[in-house]
């Protein structure tokens, strides 16, 4: 808002009429300049030279049998394509964004990484996807989690920026305390997220309890040591008071036998914490399989004895591909992108264009 406000009194405009085109674009879900009904022609076509509204294309659509997980593939103009998801919940929709086109990090676990990172996307095209998705399903989100392709903290400045808006009373209003943020631990970028301030959860993607096992299924550790997480996680909780998530994708004779739940109580012994049990995610690149049943029961049986509060995580949508990267991927290999890269789809690199978003 303020941004827009400032760019309306460089350009001899009143500042006022920023908030008629914020109301449009988030009150009324209104994406065409020229529809705005009490914006002058002459504004409009200031607005259209300069700005460009980034709702992103849905490519397609697919809805769970169990009619609670909707999962969505978007292409952005330059035909990069991503995937986001919407998961309802009795205490309301949840959408899960992507942050990136493909993901750096290499996670075993993930198909978001199998083909690299290709770029960053825009705080605008971020929040396009939460925009575009409550129109598609027609009922409010209320809830935002990035958690999709992309590492959040590897585009902090884009990622922080949209926190910002998608809370902000003009915007979606979406509380702070509803957002999520998932990371697999860039420790520097954990503490300067605990100095902004903000009411997010901020979620570790962990998965193992020690440094050995974790380089095998998360090349980040070799940067960052399992106790450098945890010292940037107190710092964290010290910082903003709020309770830390991590993550952990259990995979079969990886890090699921009970040796590794012991290791893992004692790590997070005395932290403000809660732990999601994941049943690993199979991706046909990589030979990780998933946990038994009663592996993953006998695994959280030995956290909750011992005192951490603990929950497995519900699978939703997985007859729909909705784990991270998997539809983008089945799409990349589709005759119909290869079609789109012959008619001219910029799909490696995009330039960033020289209008403001």
């Amino acid at each position: 808002m303020e941004d827009l406000r400032n760019w309306m009194k460089d350009n001899d405009e009143n500042k006022f009429r920023a908030g008629q085109i914020i109301d449009w674009l988030y009150k009324k879900s209104q994406w065409d300049f020229d529809c705005m009904t009490n914006i002058s022609k002459p504004l409009t076509a200031k607005l259209k030279k300069n700005f460009y509204i980034e709702i992103p294309d849905l490519v397609k659509k697919y809805e769970s049998k169990s009619k609670d997980t909707f999962k969505f593939l978007y292409r952005y103009r330059d035909g990069n394509v991503i995937e986001t998801v919407v998961m309802k919940y009795r205490h309301g929709n949840s959408v899960c964004v992507s942050t990136q086109v493909g993901c750096r990090m290499g996670c075993k676990f993930c198909a978001s990484t199998v083909n690299g990172m290709v770029r960053n996307l825009s705080s605008g095209e971020i929040l396009g996807q939460v925009l575009e998705a409550q129109r598609e399903v027609g009922e409010r989100i209320s809830n935002v989690v990035l958690m999709g392709s992309g590492e959040p903290l590897d585009n902090y400045d884009n990622v922080l920026k949209f926190l910002k808006m998608v809370s902000s009373e003009y915007s979606l209003n979406i509380g702070q305390r509803h957002i999520t943020l998932s990371t697999c631990g860039i420790v520097p970028r954990i503490k300067q997220l605990a100095d902004e301030n903000l009411q997010i959860t901020l979620a570790i993607s962990l998965h193992s309890p020690d440094d050995i096992r974790r380089k095998k299924i998360m090349p980040i550790a070799n940067k960052y040591s399992v106790p450098e997480i945890i010292d940037a996680c107190r710092y964290y909780i010290n910082k903003t008071g709020r309770r830390i998530s991590f993550e952990y994708a259990l995979a079969r004779g990886v890090n699921d036998d009970l040796k590794c739940a012991e290791d893992l109580i004692q790590l997070l012994k005395g932290l403000l914490c809660h732990v999601n049990l994941i049943p690993v995610n199979q991706v046909r690149e990589n030979e990780l399989r998933k946990s038994s049943l009663s592996n993953i029961q006998d695994f959280y049986d030995k956290l909750h004895e011992n005192g951490l509060e603990v929950t497995i995580r519900r699978e939703m949508g997985s007859d729909i591909d909705a784990a991270c990267g998997q539809l983008r991927r089945s799409y990349l290999e589709s005759k119909r992108y290869r079609k789109g890269v012959e008619n001219g789809w910029d799909l490696v690199r995009c330039r960033q264009s020289e209008k403001t978003e």
